[in-house]
């Protein structure tokens, strides 16, 4: 029987990485005895630490814009030294395959995607039949010849409450009884991003109902955040920063999440905390968690732009995101907090 580890080499984005954790279940079923591990860069590392099933993460923040032959010989040499049976390829590109086919990964599974011919002996056909990212990332994990199930596992994040309680209380957030709600505003491209007025309308809404709120995200969000934080107010915190584990820790505190179509969402949806996610241009059947979320919110007119997935918005007017109103969203977190059943204070 094969006992030799398998790596996962994802797509690093936040929100493709956690799709991963799928890929990472169908294995566990296939193999249960197999070890898993994920290539990772620094900025997503910290999600392997919530993830079962994988024994540990391969470090490498390789250039987004360049082949770096050097660093990818590199990475081959410790891929190797792993003694891997088995490389499932997600990214289409060549640069992608060029480490496991250096290290001599044995088999090595992905679609052709950019006449990866030699680099992939494992190859798969199909890819664009396949309009989902999850049908394409977990199709890899199956035999060649197996049809897809009629539903995939779902990702899964746990965290543990005595950590929870060990960040809140390192950050000064003692729970008292106030539900927590975080706002996750940022995205990739800023035609995913609901406008930072309407974030702070809610803010304001929210926390004057009795709600604490907490702004998360990395440091590119920092000039939203302080955009939906007033000064002096005590209910509306900034949590952004360069740790990724901040916001898994915010997301795993928190009552519930509102978010743009965003890794974050994912990584709530993941966590089992409800969240509200924001679509404008981008298409929730395509683009959604796995895992189910508390609401969608959409425009609500007929826009003929739309969806058009997009990083900006190609006329200017960004009707998809400014017409979805902050009442609206205020609305669905006050039905998602009624429904949560109350947390013990950690």
């Amino acid at each position: 029987m094969d006992e030799s580890p398998i790596l996962i080499v994802p797509y690093m984005w936040i929100g493709d990485f956690v799709r991963c954790h799928t890929v990472v279940k169908l294995l566990k079923q296939r193999f249960p005895t197999r070890p898993i591990d994920m290539l990772t860069t620094s900025m997503v590392a910290p999600l392997l630490d919530y993830m079962p099933g994988v024994r540990k993460g391969m470090v490498v923040d390789l250039p987004r814009t360049r082949l770096a032959l050097a660093q990818q010989r590199t990475l081959a040499r410790r891929l190797r030294a792993e003694k891997y049976g088995q490389a499932l390829v997600m990214p289409r590109t060549w640069k992608a395959a060029l480490a496991p086919w250096l290290a001599a990964i044995p088999c090595r599974t992905g679609f052709i995607g950019e006449a990866r011919w030699g680099l992939i002996n494992d190859p798969r056909f199909g890819e664009r039949r396949l309009p989902r990212m999850v049908d394409r990332c977990a199709s890899l994990a199956l035999p060649a010849d197996r049809a897809m199930p009629p539903e995939w596992p779902l990702p899964e994040l746990r965290v543990s409450a005595s950590e929870i309680a060990d960040w809140r209380r390192r950050l000064g957030l003692a729970a008292d009884g106030r539900p927590v709600v975080a706002l996750a505003p940022g995205a990739v491209g800023p035609s995913k991003r609901w406008p930072s007025a309407h974030y702070a309308d809610l803010a304001q809404r929210l926390a004057s109902e009795g709600n604490r709120i907490w702004v998360i995200g990395g440091p590119g969000e920092k000039e939203l955040a302080a955009e939906i934080t007033p000064s002096g107010r005590g209910d509306i915190r900034d949590l952004t920063g360069p740790d990724l584990r901040n916001a898994i820790l915010a997301l795993a505190a928190a009552d519930a999440a509102v978010s743009n179509d965003s890794g974050l969402l994912h990584v709530a949806a993941a966590l089992g905390t409800p969240a509200v996610g924001i679509f404008g241009p981008t298409s929730p059947w395509h683009w959604a968690p796995l895992n189910p979320i508390a609401a969608v919110m959409e425009v609500t007119s007929a826009l003929p732009c739309r969806p058009c997935h997009k990083p900006v918005c190609r006329l200017g007017h960004h009707l998809c995101m400014r017409d979805i109103p902050a009442d609206q969203v205020a609305s669905a977190i006050r039905r998602t907090l009624a429904a949560v059943p109350a947390r013990p204070a950690i």
